[in-house]
């Protein structure tokens, strides 16, 4: 940047860079994703079920970084598509439980390919997308554990 100007040029904005990139990102899965019958926030639903099931509805949106509110009407409709189970907890019935259907379980076999795909088709390497999802740490936040 060669003036204080600079600094405020829109293709210097970090903002932008970010919020243009996750736009197209999501273009990128889009087609990737539609043979399984996902949509990329779905998709996000099923990796973290995939990682751990069942899940309070809670905890889920905690992993995902989003609200409840924004999130049960994803689940609701993976329940329809018959990936998802949602239910009452039994020894607190005010938590509502999500966890996977066999169904659901076995996509994750067909969601192997999806990372691999993402990579080819933006040209990257496992290293150099390690690297930039490292490299955006402390702009995602951090993912509770």
């Amino acid at each position: 940047m060669d003036s204080p100007d600079d600094l405020l040029a829109l293709d210097n904005q970090l903002c932008f860079a970010l919020v243009t990139a996750a736009r197209n990102v999501v273009g990128i899965y889009r087609p990737i994703l539609e043979p399984l019958g996902l949509t990329h926030p779905q998709y996000l639903v099923m990796l973290a079920l995939w990682e751990r099931s069942p899940q309070a509805l809670g905890e889920l949106a905690a992993d995902l970084a989003m609200e409840p509110a924004t999130l049960s009407p994803l689940v609701k409709r993976l329940e329809v598509q018959g990936l998802v189970t949602r239910g009452r907890r039994a020894d607190d019935e005010r938590v509502l439980e999500i966890g996977l259907t066999d169904t659901g379980r076995r996509l994750r076999e067909r969601a192997l390919e999806v990372p691999a795909r993402v990579m080819a088709a933006v040209g990257m390497t496992i290293d150099e997308v390690t690297a930039l999802r490292d490299a955006l740490a402390p702009f995602a936040g951090r993912r509770p554990r």
